[in-house]
């Protein structure tokens, strides 16, 4: 599995359609909204290398009201842990 992260700089009238857009692309895993620089970063997951050219120049940098994009490679994963598990803590409590 190869990963990449996208800082995404967006219209900022188009923030929300920019990331639904970019949240609906294949080998996008996630889309979160940021603070900083930046207004969105987007999980790119892809099995080979050579993939990543067709989801992020091929689709996602196409997307209508991006202005820029920022693109890093991950070289190794030292944590797997489960974003929803993680979110969800204390949650059973709240009730």
């Amino acid at each position: 599995m190869v990963t990449a992260i996208v800082f995404v700089k967006a219209d900022v009238a188009r923030i929300h359609e920019v990331a639904e857009a970019i949240a609906a692309l294949d080998g996008v895993s996630e889309v979160y909204s940021i603070t900083g620089e930046h207004d969105l970063v987007a999980m790119v997951r892809v099995r080979r290398h050579e993939e990543l050219n067709d989801v992020i120049p091929g689709r996602l940098n196409k997307v209508p009201g991006i202005v820029g994009t920022e693109t890093h490679i991950a070289f190794r994963t030292y944590s797997q842990h489960d974003l929803e598990v993680a979110f969800a803590l204390g949650l059973a409590d709240a009730d």
